[in-house]
Formats: C-alpha cells, structure tokens, sequence
C-alpha cells in the first residue's frame, strides 16, 4: 500500500468549482480543465505532465464530502466510505494542440478500471476510477470513450469498468509535498497498473522468454508511460551494462513463461531469476552501486562477493589466480559490470600469487585511500560497479606501479571477442 508519508497537518485551500475557468495569459480562452482518479494520484499527475498540449496537473481531492485533506481521506474510517474523496488530478491543457479524446484515451490505458476501490495494493474508495467533467460536451466524451474501452478490455478478457462520471462540484489541491511528488522523490518508482490494452494498438515485436527459463537472467520491468525513475534506471545502469548475466526489458504483461512472485506494478522492478525463477528482486530506482551489490549477492560465490564488497583478499595462488595468470591476449572485464579493466599487455609476474598488471584501461579504476589494518596503501575500485579490485603499489618492473588485483571479482576476453 503505498506510503503515507509524513503529516503536515490541516491545510486550508481554496475550493476551485467547476465554474473556475483558469488564467494563465492571453491564450487562456484555449485552455480547458477535466478532473480524473486512477488511484494514487503521484503518477498520474507526472504522466500528464509529460504529455504533449497539458499545460498543468494538480494533485488533490474530490468527489466526496469529507474533509479534504490526506490525513482525513486515507484514515480508516473512510477507507471504504462511498462519500470520501477521491485522489484525483486536475487537467488543465490547451485545445489547440491537444484533445480531451487523446487526455481520455491515455487516462483509460493508465490504469486499470474494472478494480474498483483499489489499484494495485492501494485499497480504498479513495483510489476509485472517476472522471469528474465541467461540460456535457466533456460528458459525452468520456461516456463514449468508456464504452469503447469495454468492449476491447471485454475482448482481452477483463471485466466490467467501475469508472464513473459525474459534473465536478469542487477541486481541491492537495498538500504542497503531493505536488510534483515523484520529482520530489528521485528513489522510488512509479505505481502502473495498466492493463496493456489499447485503443489503437501498438505493434510490438513478439516476445519469447523460452530463453529466460535457462540459466542466470535480469529482467527490469519497464513502463509504458512517462516514468522518470525507469529513464533513470536506463541511462544510469543498463545503457552501459556489459555483464555477464543477460539483462532484459520487459512490461509487466510480458512475463509469461516466468515464475515471478513480486507484485510488478512497481516500475523500473528489477528481478533476478534462474532457470526461469525469481531468487531475488528490487521495487524501484536503483544507483549503479546498490544494482551491482545486488547483483553480485546473485551471481558470485561467497568468495567473490566477499571480496568485491567487504574488501576481503582472494587466497595466494587462488583458483582463479591460476586460471588468469596465463590467458592469451586480451582484457580482463569486470565480472559483474562487464567493463573492461586491464590488459593482458600490461600483465606481468610479480611472484606474489596475485595478478599484476602496471596499469589500468584509462578511466576504468578509481583510487582511494585505505588505512585499513593499521597502514596506508591505495585501494582501487572498478568505476563501473564500485567492487573492490585490490591495491595499487610502487614496486612494480622498472619503477612502475604495481596493480595487485584480485582474481575472483574478474572475466577475461579474448581480443577478438
């Protein structure tokens, strides 16, 4: 259920009715305002945002006759009042370079309106599907559209839409922390809970997750709507994800095949699965390091992991050591990021029973200062993944520093590959 957050206390605003015509300039006479609810309102007040012709969305209450404030709406003795407000956003949107259909059409597809008093695990009457208008024009529309949208949800085999459609009486903003809520909050995730059917259908390339039931796999489920933390998630992590564990997008309704049991309305969700199955999952935005600690309690060995996050030392002479000291030519790539950070060229044998190398792919490790163990030496970080690597020294052939690197936290490939 989503999160109440903290209180701030009563807040007196002003009531807008459905007379209130809006005044943002000249072009004013352009502008229109339609109310509508589908469940929390943070993200629907960010997808609107986004679209093209909205000149602004407003978070607030109405439908009701309760007090409206969020303390009040989301207490328990409203939660399954008929007579409570609803979470709902305010359009207001120029005519001229949008129309109410395209508003209405995309507040259909966003969420799911055959649930009732909930979307999702948010329950409540005050996350019922409403459209509250300020025409018979208004009314018109949005009666035709639902109709249209029941016959298509029908033929997807979902069931009847609750949505209901009544003349705005009054609009209240919410308090000032639900504005702009999500670009507030850069680490959550955005509530989606639609149905994946559309008015007028979007080819997408088939899907086959046969592939997925093999082995390790990383699947982020990515949303079809305006998300800000999923763009995050994708310009941050996946656009420079290289690793070994094969990583896929996907919605939520392409899952099939997959047995998954975290509630996917959560986008981006990042889910680790083996041979098919869920072992590990995360709801919401992550940082590069918080994905890559997350990642490697899934794909390395206690050993590895080990080293990689508590700057633990591989054994001398380890496994791994003796699988790396001789490789032909080629890079030693970051087992989790897939990075490249050293080259074979710059490998030598220092005798120590730890790899060594001279130096490092430019911009591949980070340096820092390490006073564990009661003195000083210079830790280096992969500047993908932020895993420890090893230490760096200044006894290396003919005056070169010394790269001492652990074996476990590495992947060679070839120069060919």
């Amino acid at each position: 259920m989503k999160y109440l957050g903290i209180l701030f206390g009563l807040m007196i605003t002003p009531v807008l009715s459905a007379d209130t015509t809006p005044s943002l300039g000249e072009s004013s006479s352009q502008l229109q305002s339609i109310v509508v609810g589908a469940g929390c309102f943070w993200g629907v007040e960010k997808r609107y945002e986004a679209m093209p012709g909205v000149v602004e969305a407003v978070s607030g209450y109405s439908g009701g006759n309760v007090e409206p404030s969020y303390r009040v709406i989301t207490s328990w003795r409203n939660r399954m009042n008929p007579d409570n407000h609803a979470e709902v956003v305010q359009i207001t949107f120029d005519a001229a370079e949008t129309s109410l259909e395209t508003l209405l059409k995309a507040y259909f597809e966003m969420h799911d309106p055959t649930q009732g008093n909930r979307q999702g695990n948010d329950i409540g009457t005050q996350y019922r599907s409403i459209i509250l208008t300020t025409s018979d024009a208004q009314s018109a529309t949005a009666t035709e559209l639902k109709n249209r949208y029941q016959i298509k949800l029908t033929q997807a085999g979902f069931g009847e839409i609750t949505t209901t459609i009544e003349p705005l009486e009054a609009f209240y903003p919410a308090e000032e922390y639900h504005q702009d809520y999500i670009a507030k909050n850069p680490d959550g995730y955005c509530p989606d809970h639609s149905t994946g059917v559309r008015f007028d259908p979007v080819s997408e390339p088939a899907v086959d997750n046969t592939p997925l039931q093999s082995g390790k796999h990383i699947v982020v489920i990515d949303a079809r709507f305006d998300c800000p933390y999923c763009e995050a998630f994708k310009q941050n992590v996946v656009n420079d994800y290289q690793g070994m564990v094969p990583l896929h997008l996907r919605f939520a309704d392409q899952l099939q095949q997959l047995s998954i049991e975290t509630e996917t309305s959560a986008t981006p969700t990042i889910i680790f699965l083996e041979d098919g199955v869920e072992v590990a999952s995360h709801r919401g935005y992550l940082t590069p390091e918080a994905f890559y600690e997350a990642l490697g309690r899934f794909q390395l060995d206690d050993e590895a992991y080990d080293v990689a996050f508590n700057s633990a030392t591989d054994p001398r002479y380890c496994e791994a050591y003796d699988r790396f000291k001789t490789t032909p030519d080629g890079v030693f790539i970051d087992a989790l990021s897939g990075a490249p950070l050293f080259d074979t060229r710059d490998r030598f044998n220092s005798g120590t029973g730890w790899l060594s190398f001279t130096q490092s792919i430019d911009g591949a490790v980070t340096e820092h200062d390490d006073y564990s163990l009661g003195m000083y030496r210079i830790e280096l970080k992969s500047a993908s993944s932020g895993m420890h690597l090893g230490h760096k020294f200044d006894d290396g052939p003919d005056g070169m520093p010394r790269y001492c690197i652990n074996a476990t936290v590495l992947e060679f490939r070839s120069r060919d590959e």
